[in-house]
């Protein structure tokens, strides 16, 4: 079986990112991009994929998080894309229900090549820690235009911040192993169209 491993690297005024990624591994992650919450929510979506990942991000945080957050999102998106290469034989669908403490996040997604976000969260608070609460929608909406990724999060409710979103993290990390998972004895790409 072919390798489904991919590399990108985007240097801008802004950022500096260079995100690895092996759809076929394990879960083993080196991340590193500044923003601690960040960070941490990679770990986890590297871990429940079971996808390798390496990323490393530098940032002009003295403005804020958002540059860096975005451009880690567009990089891990185009990765995932580049990965993919025809999508011949992989799931294609994936969907999650994770609860975390007090949370629930369900989660679908279809890895349509066309990107688009439903985001149906609320967040009680603006921060975790020093992380923006609005950049989680942020990050996913770059991932999923540059990873060709139709996305729906939906949190029916919960209290805490921290557990929604490491509930929509967690859950993204099931609905996208489920997705790129090889369909036994299927070569062929999982759509009437012939194409992905």
């Amino acid at each position: 079986m072919d390798e489904r491993k991919a590399e990108i690297k985007r240097r801008t005024k802004e950022t500096d990112v260079k995100v690895s990624i092996n759809l076929d591994g394990t879960g083993a992650s080196e991340i590193e991009t500044g923003v601690g919450f960040l960070d941490h929510m990679l770990e986890l979506l590297s871990k429940h994929s079971s996808i390798d990942m390496k990323i490393n991000a530098t940032g002009d945080r003295k403005v804020d998080d958002h540059h860096t957050v975005e451009d880690v999102g567009i990089c891990l998106g185009q990765a995932l894309r580049k990965a993919l290469g025809d999508k011949k034989g992989i799931t294609r669908f994936g969907d999650a229900r994770v609860p975390m403490g007090e949370a629930l996040a369900d989660v679908a997604l279809d890895l349509s090549g066309r990107g688009e976000l439903v985001f149906n969260v609320e967040f009680p608070a603006q921060k975790v820690g020093e992380y923006d609460t609005e950049l989680t929608e942020e990050f996913l909406g770059a991932l999923c235009n540059n990873g060709g990724i139709n996305l729906h999060v939906n949190v029916p409710y919960g209290a805490n911040t921290h557990h929604i979103n490491e509930a929509i993290f967690k859950a993204l990390a099931r609905a996208l192993r489920e997705a790129v998972s090889r369909r036994l004895g299927s070569d062929d790409v999982p759509s009437t169209k012939g194409v992905l």
